[in-house]
């Protein structure tokens, strides 16, 4: 009932809030035999970390993952795998002001409704910060895909309205810190977040999520279509509003002729269906859309109420980030990752 599992063969719990002792997760599923240490997890995580780039929190978290079970001699034993990210830079005095106060945005009304308790340091549960274990599990659901030789990589498609048109050379985006392939795009994204961040305000955006190698037959007839669980996977990132799979919004505005892809021996001739056909992965490069919210806390003054329905004007102040990306990009990837470790050991099941 805890909503906080994911996952049938490959099974993600988290756990933790922003600014107690630790966050983590515990995996369980994951086959034996798979060469595993922290500095792999390490690597993942240090692409979400917060403190680089004009758009991220100053909060200075080192993330250095704890491997508590699940591990013997260097190899995955195929128990559960534990993992501990101990939180070591929270500075809670910062909401201390507006302990009482909803923050417009974010979940703090909903969840004072749902539990009639709330922890109001960061979010504490509701937090980006949890991501970070999200992260961790998807480094592991890697080593899987490594196996089928399974590539999962992300680009920043769109800030605030401003769009990558050139997205043919993916090795641009790793010239700016925005993550984004079209170099002119990602100065303007640049300038428009400096905008904002002077307004003390916010910016959402598009990024797009690619899986390579994918091989046909992954995903379950109806109501667990592979692309219906990477659309749950990708909306339960808390700044997530929005999920397309290929062609997306777009499909409606094509003729049946122009959307469907028609099939050559050599392959599909074009890809509007995101490599996955009756929710079942199709051989192509599976395609996935998530649209970004702003981040909720900003330092212009909005009305809200507190917990005794008295009106508030309310600044939120702390160190919070100015756009979600690039930090979500690593975890789309990693809920991607999972998702297709998920199907790829269901469909082992079978044989």
């Amino acid at each position: 009932m805890s909503g906080s599992s994911f996952g049938k063969a490959f099974n993600i719990t988290t756990f933790g809030e922003s600014h107690g002792r630790a966050i983590g997760v515990v995996i369980q599923g994951c086959p034996p035999g798979l060469a595993i240490d922290a500095d792999i997890i390490q690597k993942a995580l240090d692409k979400r970390k917060p403190g680089a780039g004009i758009a991220s929190t100053k909060r200075n978290e080192p993330d250095h993952p704890v491997i508590l079970s699940g591990t013997f001699n260097g190899q995955t034993t195929g128990t559960p795998i534990m993992i501990l990210i101990e939180n070591k830079d929270a500075k809670s005095t910062s909401y201390d002001p507006i302990a009482s106060v909803f923050r417009p945005g974010h979940g703090d009304l909903t969840y004072q409704a749902k539990y009639g308790i709330r922890d109001h340091r960061g979010g504490g549960r509701a937090s980006a910060r949890e991501t970070a274990a999200r992260v961790a599990a998807g480094a592991v659901a890697q080593l899987v895909l490594d196996r089928h030789d399974i590539k999962i990589y992300s680009y920043t498609l769109e800030i605030g309205g401003i769009q990558a048109q050139k997205i043919e050379n993916m090795s641009e985006r790793e010239k700016n810190y925005l993550q984004c392939p079209d170099s002119d795009a990602a100065h303007k994204m640049e300038q428009k977040i400096n905008a904002i961040k002077k307004e003390g305000d916010s910016l959402g955006g598009v990024v797009e999520i690619i899986a390579l190698n994918v091989p046909p037959g992954l995903g379950e007839p109806v109501f667990d279509k592979l692309d219906a669980d990477i659309a749950k996977a990708l909306m339960s990132i808390g700044a997530v509003k929005a999920v397309e799979i290929g062609a997306g919004i777009r499909a409606p505005q094509m003729t049946g002729f122009e959307n469907n892809d028609q099939i050559f021996s050599d392959g599909f001739q074009t890809n509007h269906s995101g490599g996955i056909l009756a929710g079942i992965s199709n051989g192509d490069k599976i395609i996935a859309r998530v649209h970004v919210k702003p981040i909720p806390s900003i330092l212009k003054p909005q009305q809200t109420i507190d917990e005794n329905g008295n009106s508030r004007e309310i600044s939120t102040q702390g160190r919070h980030d100015i756009c979600a990306i690039p930090r979500i990009n690593k975890v789309c990837e990693a809920m991607l990752a999972i998702v297709l470790t998920d199907h790829l050991l269901r469909q082992k099941c079978l044989y």
